[in-house]
């Protein structure tokens, strides 16, 4: 018996269906008549018309009769051979045993470590520009101005003697924004340090104050006119390394928790099902 569409008698040819282009005109149609209605409506005429022609050569393509090409077989000799199944078991890994396709991180620590983290880097950051501050204009107040220049407006023109003075209105803003992005930095530590290969403190109060010195470098400038024009860049570093230094040495110490790649859909979502429960005592 000859196999399906293969011309009987013949072993030398199979019938396939023939190749066509209608399918394209008809999606190239179709994209078209979108485009015309953000463009001109000449593009979804023509559209149509191209689709219409694509669906009329595609039906006819089928019906009444399909269309079909004979191609030839290769001899018996150059032909793939026969898969043979053969009876033998493999042995199938689990996920989670020896390591086996975990994803990272396999610990992690709980956000409570970045909140702490991020206070801690928030005054450990304020103490080192408080300080530039002090020493390089004899005010602690200067940086805190120039920080409020983020939402305060008018401080870009404020002479030098004016952003020694106190705000309070700019100390406000200043520990607001101050608080809100050290908290953020310090979730993002939280959910960054378990993933990366190393020590913690280097990633952290190293690698991730000099990365965030250059993007504070190209766009500081924009976010904050003032501080642009008043920022010592050795003592801002400075500050950057001592958030890091902080933040990370507060979050390494956190005993981390484990996950729960390894564990079931069920076991993961909580559900309440027969032998769920004993797996998950067993584990």
């Amino acid at each position: 018996m000859a196999p399906p569409g293969e011309k009987a008698g013949s072993g030398r040819s199979i019938e396939l269906p023939a190749p066509t282009s209608h399918p394209l005109y008809f999606a190239l149609g179709l994209s078209l008549v979108f485009a015309g209605i953000v463009t001109h409506e000449l593009v979804s005429v023509v559209g149509a018309l191209a689709a219409l022609a694509g669906a009329v050569g595609w039906w006819r393509e089928v019906l009444p009769r399909e269309h079909e090409i004979a191609v030839p077989l290769q001899a018996e000799g150059e032909r793939a051979r026969e898969i043979v199944p053969r009876p033998s078991a493999v042995e199938h890994l689990a996920a989670g045993r020896d390591q086996h396709r975990l994803r990272l991180p396999i610990e992690v620590r709980p956000l409570s470590s970045g909140v702490r983290g991020g206070a801690a880097g928030a005054v450990a950051m304020a103490v080192v520009a408080c300080a530039y501050g002090l020493i390089a204009h004899g005010s602690p107040w200067l940086p805190i101005n120039l920080l409020a220049g983020v939402a305060l407006p008018g401080v870009e023109n404020a002479t030098l003697e004016q952003l020694r003075g106190f705000d309070a209105t700019a100390l406000v803003l200043a520990t607001l924004t101050h608080a809100l992005v050290s908290l953020l930095m310090g979730l993002v530590y939280a959910a960054l340090l378990p993933m990366l290969p190393g020590r913690p403190l280097v990633w952290g109060g190293i690698v991730a104050p000099i990365a965030w010195t250059g993007l504070a470098w190209s766009s500081i400038g924009i976010l904050d006119p003032a501080l642009g024009q008043h920022v010592s860049w050795p003592w801002f570093i400075a500050s950057q390394i001592a958030f890091g230094l902080a933040a990370g040495a507060v979050i390494s110490r956190v005993e981390p928790i484990r996950t729960f790649q390894s564990a079931s859909f069920a076991a993961r979502a909580g559900l309440e099902a027969a032998g769920v429960s004993d797996e998950k005592e067993g584990d």
